[in-house]
């Protein structure tokens, strides 16, 4: 996509447009791609994310997951549906609430996890190529100062998305 490809109101790039639909882009994108990778296509980039932060985290309520993840409990309720369809996660009780429910990997998640995980990284890689570190860097630091990166999705211990 080039900025001429992006529609301007009164001469002017709607930059919040451009976002989004760079946004809808990029997902759209990795999803093909992983998909070509072998990845099962049920395997969306959301649903990857959540597949690995329950991968990396252990076993978790369905509500601490939420919350760790910054998303809505319906959200992860469908995600976690669709996952159990597919074999890939399983729901418990929890030992120490009755009322609770504890999500977990089933034993044939984690080697699409490991698989989906370096396919993701390629991926990642080859969508960004365009821009060197500095841009990244600089792009980052605009995009952070409109969210809190950290309040809106997963980030590993340096700040990376999982």
């Amino acid at each position: 996509m080039s900025i001429s490809d992006v529609p301007a109101g009164d001469g002017e790039i709607d930059v919040l447009d451009a976002l989004l639909r760079t946004s809808h882009y990029l997902k759209r994108e990795f999803e093909t791609r992983l998909s070509s990778m072998d990845i099962p296509s049920f395997l969306t980039g959301p649903r990857l994310h959540l597949l690995i932060a329950v991968s990396d985290s252990g076993p978790m309520r369905m509500s601490d997951l939420a919350a760790a993840m910054g998303i809505k409990a319906i959200t992860v309720t469908q995600f976690v549906d669709a996952l159990e369809k597919e074999r890939m996660l399983e729901r418990v009780p929890d030992p120490n609430d009755r009322r609770a429910t504890i999500v977990r990997l089933t034993e044939h998640a984690p080697p699409l996890v490991k698989q989906a995980r370096a396919a993701a990284k390629t991926v990642k890689d080859a969508l960004i190529e365009p821009l060197p570190q500095e841009a990244r860097d600089q792009l980052l630091g605009l995009l952070s100062r409109l969210v809190n990166f950290k309040d809106v999705c997963i980030f590993d211990s340096k700040g990376r998305h999982a």
